[in-house]
């Protein structure tokens, strides 16, 4: 399946995220924010939940049943590579989960820790989380 609208609204809410991490200096970056210890450690937070939500999209079966995602082999995490690179982190496992959740129908279910979402909802909780990361910066 090819890009929709709401996988563009996803992916442009991703990079004006990420632009504005890598636009941040030093003293910004590593200064706190409510709920983490630096505004870094938001975006890094915010980064390993969209890539967990990619994870489990690309295990989603086409045919809406919830396939092996996230609960099928050993967890993983995004990595911490330093304050410099949550931009670029954010960009691209955002990038990630648009397009796993494009190649599926909007009805299809993902199988995430908290239970399944259809990836209509997987969506729209993604732009949640890229709302609310932004409200602390």
């Amino acid at each position: 399946m090819s890009e929709t609208p709401d996988e563009k609204t996803l992916v442009e809410a991703v990079d004006a995220l990420a632009d504005r991490f890598r636009a941040m200096p030093q003293s910004r970056l590593l200064g706190a924010v409510p709920g983490h210890p630096s505004r870094a450690a938001a975006g890094l937070a915010l980064a390993r939940r969209l890539a967990a939500a990619a994870l489990a999209a690309e295990g989603a079966r086409p045919d809406g049943g919830a396939g092996g995602g996230a609960g099928g082999g050993p967890s993983r995490e995004l990595p911490d590579a330093g304050a410099f690179a949550v931009g670029d982190q954010l960009a691209v496992v955002g990038h990630d989960l648009a397009a796993a959740l494009a190649a599926l129908p909007a009805d299809a279910a993902v199988a995430l820790p908290d239970g399944p979402l259809t990836v209509r909802a997987l969506r729209a909780q993604a732009l949640g989380w890229l709302a609310e990361t932004t409200a602390v910066l």
